[in-house]
């Protein structure tokens, strides 16, 4: 299997959720955007959903989720991702993406260009692609300490 380079933005979404694409481009869209509703309707809303992130640790439950999420929109960075180099992997009710996302982190004296190591893993609940899991590594560990010093206002 070869990964696909042309990367999802979330310009490309056209209103449906109905391929594992759409639902990742739905998400990018929304997370670009800072839309907490579209991310929201993004994921599930059950305790055994997860996130694993280099900042944040690993957040259990919708609950947990959504506070991280409101950091982000409701901080001063602005922070932009595209998913590349990733392949999806699809049975009838989940399919996971395995890929690499670009972008940026950006406050009014710091600006880092992200390359993070992901995977998201999505379900299909009542028709609807909604995700259940998020793993983000970066494998620099110079960049990862720049980002973490940046995400909370520490230095090292």
């Amino acid at each position: 299997m070869q990964p696909i380079q042309v990367p999802i933005t979330g310009r490309e979404y056209s209103g449906n959720r109905a391929s594992p694409p759409q639902a990742l481009s739905h998400f990018y869209a929304a997370f670009n955007q800072r839309d907490m509703v579209a991310v929201s309707e993004s994921w599930a809303h059950t305790d055994d959903i997860s996130m694993d992130n280099p900042v944040g640790g690993i957040k259990r439950g919708w609950n947990e989720l959504q506070a991280v999420y409101q950091k982000i929109f409701n901080g001063p960075a602005h922070v932009y991702v595209e998913y590349y180099d990733y392949t999806i992997h699809e049975t009838k009710e989940m399919f996971y993406a395995v890929g690499r996302e670009r972008g940026h982190f950006r406050t009014g004296e710091i600006e880092l260009a992200l390359l993070i190591r992901t995977s998201r893993i999505f379900s299909k609940i009542n028709g609807t692609w909604r995700q259940v899991h998020h793993h983000g590594s970066i494998d620099d560990p110079k960049l990862l300490t720049l980002y973490q010093d940046a995400v909370l206002g520490t230095t090292s």
